[in-house]
């Protein structure tokens, strides 16, 4: 299958939680390329994994590719198709709002680029940071933001600014013409345009989900 047809399959829809499973996949089919694996079959994914086989080929079969009898997929090409359906085979340049801590150690990640994303510049309020460079990225003030989204046509935003600032940025942000927002900000935000994508992250949330686990078991 081309990359045509890979990416006409991949906006038929999809299922979240069969999304967040297929970097995984992908993680795991890269070593089992690296090992020499030329062909794998969704029951030796499913057993490497730990998971269902039912469940893996429904996941696989979002991205358009299908298995061959008694082969399977072969690794390469479900490698690329699983790259075309997630968005992940051409790069989206992103700007991020709040050079904390956090938002430091966002710049600094390199492996962003492998799934198709570049943070392209910075910006915040301290006067410390405008102007520098961090991790290679340019900090710009946060006064400068709207006018630089709005000249280069950024359509990712990835917010990680304080609580208090978090949704006056989204709309700024919005209205310069962010398209989809990735929150890191311990804030819930809103958009009044029903097409804008907003995506919460929340470390709070799922250290509880962790701290749950580990207390439930040691009262077991």
């Amino acid at each position: 299958m081309d990359n045509e047809n890979l990416q006409e399959s991949s906006n038929k829809g999809f299922s979240e939680p069969a999304v967040r499973r297929l970097p995984v996949y992908h993680h795991y089919l890269v070593k089992v390329h690296e090992a020499g694996g030329i062909f794998i079959s969704s029951t030796q994914i499913a057993a490497d994994l730990n998971l269902v086989q039912v469940q893996v080929r429904k996941d696989l079969e979002f991205t358009g590719l299908e298995g061959k009898p008694k082969i399977g997929y072969e690794v390469t090409a479900l490698l690329k198709a699983i790259e075309v359906f997630l968005g992940w085979d051409k790069i989206n340049p992103a700007i991020l709002a709040g050079a904390g801590h956090l938002g430091n150690a966002l710049l600094g990640y390199q492996g962003f680029k492998e799934y198709g994303l570049n943070i392209v510049a910075a910006f915040d309020s301290d006067f410390v940071k405008i102007g520098k460079l961090i991790h290679g990225k340019p900090v710009y003030s946060i006064d400068f933001m709207e006018k630089y989204i709005q000249e280069h046509n950024t359509e990712i935003g990835i917010l990680t600014a304080p609580a208090q600032y978090a949704q006056d940025l989204a709309d700024k942000m919005i209205n310069a013409g962010i398209k989809a927002i990735w929150n890191f900000a311990p804030a819930r935000i809103t958009a009044d345009k029903p097409d804008i994508i907003i995506q919460h992250e929340s470390l709070a949330s799922s250290f509880a989900v962790l701290s749950k686990k580990i207390n439930s078991n040691i009262n077991k």
